[in-house]
């Protein structure tokens, strides 16, 4: 892969790395959970960038369920960008949740947002429809169905 390619750099929620331990049962979990596994395989093919950030380590360590805990440490050893919250992340999150959008949920977007993100995926519908801003939000399946479709062929070129 050349250089000078620009990647898609992506920020996960904890609501998707915690879908697959979610009721299989049900389609659209069953769906976003599969989701899920192709978005993690394009990131250890570094096909797609991932980014973190110390709100996601802070929420996944009050995780009371250690095996859905250390899965995600798995998952996120992967991320080639790690955010910090400042004082410029924080007053962003306080504009996210006058939006309407709770406290650790804005926490996430706002450090999404100043890691340079493209995208920003989660299973949470309300974050999909209240969030303003630059980011891409979209549910995993959805940002699949993006990047795997036909029309991201042209786009593939410039942004892998």
């Amino acid at each position: 892969m050349s250089d000078n390619i620009i990647k898609t750099k992506i920020y996960i929620d904890t609501s998707v790395y915690n879908r697959p331990f979610d009721d299989q049962s049900q389609p659209r979990i069953c769906l976003e959970t599969l989701a899920f596994i192709a978005i993690m395989q394009m990131i250890y093919s570094e096909d797609i960038e991932l980014s973190i950030s110390s709100v996601l380590k802070f929420e996944n360590s009050r995780n009371p369920f250690q095996l859905r805990k250390k899965s995600v440490e798995k998952c996120i050893c992967y991320a080639k960008y790690d955010q910090k919250v400042d004082i410029p992340i924080k007053n962003r999150a306080e504009a996210l949740e006058f939006k309407g959008i709770k406290s650790l949920d804005a926490l996430h977007l706002a450090c999404a947002e100043a890691s340079g993100c493209d995208y920003f995926l989660t299973c949470d519908d309300r974050i999909v429809k209240r969030y303003a801003g630059h980011l891409q939000v979209k549910n995993p399946a959805d940002f699949i169905f993006l990047m795997t479709g036909e029309d991201n062929e042209n786009k593939n070129s410039q942004r892998i």
